[in-house]
């Protein structure tokens, strides 16, 4: 009775909006947490979102739009470091990226055998390295660019760590190299295009506002 009740609470679960709503990054802070952590134990709700990504990707594709590659790449990373946590790894916390930050100061998570791009990323690929409510600290690597966006309740920051891009903040160009350290203002729109013929791999801080 009790698996059945299960089924049904999970039924009703994927039924109300928010699989979709976490999809389209319109759920809340919250709403997408609860998503996270939803998925990442209970298969249906993991299948459900891994559907809907697909059929959203496959009606960008047959309008001529391009699918945006950061939702996937994050919720993924979301998914592997919540199992990390369940599996016992040790929670740490990166320092807080700065203008005086050195790409040595993440030596310790930088050289980490498990964080690494796998051969077969086509645009996007992150490890989080560090989550909690005020900040969520990642690797990312971007092969070619990263979508437009603007960001309303967290300020987003980067270091280079590898490669080359520029990042546009509205009409200002940015060229990044290997050290530099950008801060994202709140409302602007932003992209990043890279220019190197290697991946741009970062590291990515996300700070609530």
């Amino acid at each position: 009775m009790d698996i059945e009740k299960g089924m049904k609470e999970t039924s009703e679960y994927i039924r109300s909006g928010i699989i979709e709503a976490y999809v389209l990054g319109v759920a809340t802070p919250v709403e997408a947490k609860e998503v996270e952590e939803m998925a990442a134990g209970n298969a249906e709700v993991l299948a459900a979102i891994d559907e809907f990504s697909q059929m959203i990707e496959q009606e960008a594709l047959s309008n001529a739009i391009t699918p945006d590659p950061i939702i996937k790449p994050m919720f993924l990373a979301t998914i592997n470091y919540i199992d990390r946590m369940e599996k016992g790894e040790t929670m740490s916390f990166p320092p807080m990226l700065q203008k005086e930050s050195k790409i040595a100061d993440y030596k310790e998570w930088l050289s980490r055998p498990d964080m690494i791009m796998p051969p077969d990323t086509e645009d996007v690929h992150a490890r989080i390295i560090c989550y909690t409510p005020e900040v969520t600290t990642a690797i990312v690597w971007i092969k070619d660019m990263a979508p437009s966006e603007v960001h309303t309740n967290e300020i987003e920051k980067f270091l280079i760590v590898e490669g080359t891009c520029e990042i546009i903040i509205e009409k200002d160009i940015h060229s990044l190299k290997a050290g530099d350290f950008l801060e994202i203002p709140l409302y602007k729109s932003h992209y990043v295009k890279v220019t190197s013929g290697i991946p741009c791999k970062v590291i990515l801080q996300r700070v609530a506002a």
